[in-house]
């Protein structure tokens, strides 16, 4: 599937097909201020630092990591947004920032999300620490792709009655894809959904298709879709895979099926995703 035809399809599912009764949280209006802040030419640092400090927990959040083991290499603890900011980048600061704005858009007293944020955060580490060993993949897209992939999961807790037993029989199953069991019960996955989050959320173009096609990965095996998407999926493969390793857990199905299409488009091999996985250890231990 290319871009438009993604886009095409998520739009008709909107007005008259099963993504009509979805219900979409409203974009975080610091999100937005964060977004067009970003986007120009050169960044207004003063307007992302305003918007770091208008929210006490998410100045909190920049103080602690820029205070971590990892950043903390002088001995001198940062006390403000602004030093914070220094410490980490703007770029790990933006991407910090939006991680807190989309976790705070959704309700946090569900069992079923206990650790969904951990990992979404994890999964964007790992992303952007893959793209920046890949020549033309930005680390900030990496990232952005890695945070949202499973979005539609908060999504359809909120708006679907009986999305937590779906939830528990899609992991408990062997016998077919997790999403195969989301199409069965709901006739839509959390792919398609996090997608039209997306769009309604008016952010990445690119990042909307890519977590559309985050699951399809009979995409690997093609030459359909853009560059740029077949990167990220074949990158969001490695970055799950990463991901359980580090919480000892097993290989899923979709790696074993697909992990060589995935490399072979990459044009890296096992032993690069394994020294990978050595140096990210550290990187994701604080999460």
């Amino acid at each position: 599937m290319k871009s438009e035809a993604i886009r095409q399809e998520i739009d008709r599912s909107r007005t008259s097909g099963p993504l009509k009764q979805i219900v979409i949280p409203p974009c975080p209006e610091l999100l937005t201020r964060l977004q067009h802040a970003m986007a120009q030419p050169q960044p207004d640092l003063n307007e992302v630092a305003r918007i770091a400090a208008s929210d006490v927990a998410m100045s909190a959040t920049l103080l602690r990591v820029a205070n971590s083991p990892m950043h903390l290499s002088d001995g001198m603890p940062c006390s403000t947004v602004g030093q914070a900011m220094t410490r980490i980048g703007l770029e790990e600061t933006a991407s910090l920032m939006t991680s807190f704005l989309v976790r705070k858009a959704f309700p946090a007293n569900n069992s079923h999300l206990a650790r969904f944020w951990e990992r979404s955060t994890k999964r964007a580490q790992a992303m952007a620490f893959i793209a920046k060993q890949l020549p033309g993949l930005s680390p900030d897209l990496a990232y952005t792709f890695g945070l949202f992939s499973h979005v539609g999961i908060p999504v359809l807790l909120q708006s679907v009655r009986g999305y937590g037993s779906t939830m528990i029989e899609a992991g408990a199953r062997v016998d077919r894809p997790y999403i195969a069991t989301e199409n069965a019960n709901h006739k839509t996955d959390h792919a398609v959904v996090g997608a039209l989050l997306m769009r309604a959320w008016h952010l990445s173009p690119e990042v909307m298709c890519a977590i559309r096609l985050h699951h399809d990965f009979i995409s690997l095996r093609g030459a359909d879709i853009e560059p740029e998407l077949h990167t990220l999926v074949a990158a969001g493969l490695i970055a799950d895979h990463l991901m359980r390793r580090h919480e000892g857990l097993p290989d899923e199905a979709d790696w074993n099926d697909y992990h060589q299409e995935a490399l072979d488009w990459l044009q890296i091999s096992l032993d690069d995703v394994y020294q990978w996985d050595e140096l990210l250890e550290a990187a994701m231990e604080p999460v």
